[in-house]
């Protein structure tokens, strides 16, 4: 498989990407914890089918120490019993948040409120940032069809 065109080499893309980077530089920088944020990473990509950011994110979430174990869980999150209150409550933000044209309003009340029990304020924000960056840089890749399979951690710095 190739992708469509080089994005990634063009030099439009470099400048669009350097923004949603330093956005997602913001995200990884805040309080919300980063196991956290490899999770939400991971099941919007999943949710997308953007095999190359979850290719990406599962090898870095194991670099970083997680389990295979809760990897393979991921998409069925909700039977699992490997993950905390927390992370289920993020897990379900990020669905919502992925789903919005499915779910006409976006992330419910309930939703929100368990995630809120779980987080405090700048946390909510990084994880809706959260949300907001990894659909985007699943968007482009989808799109652009680009390859999953050779990412190596730790790659893109």
């Amino acid at each position: 498989m190739e992708s469509r065109l080089d994005y990634f080499g063009h030099p439009l893309a470099g400048k669009v990407l350097r923004h949603i980077n330093s956005a997602g530089k913001a995200v990884s920088d805040s309080t919300l914890p980063a196991s956290v944020q490899e999770l939400v990473k991971i099941r919007a990509s999943q949710i997308n089918g953007c095999g190359f950011c979850t290719d990406m994110h599962t090898k870095d979430a194991a670099a970083a120490g997680e389990t295979a174990q809760r990897l393979n869980l991921v998409a069925a999150w909700r039977e699992a019993t490997v993950f905390t209150e927390a992370e289920r409550a993020a897990l379900e933000v990020a669905e919502q948040g992925t789903r919005i044209a499915d779910a006409a309003g976006g992330v419910s009340g309930e939703v929100w409120a368990n995630a809120a029990k779980h987080f405090d304020e700048e946390q909510l924000v990084a994880l809706i940032s959260l949300v907001a960056v990894i659909n985007a840089y699943n968007r482009i890749n989808v799109i652009n069809q680009q390859p999953a399979g050779g990412y190596q951690p730790g790659q893109f710095g």
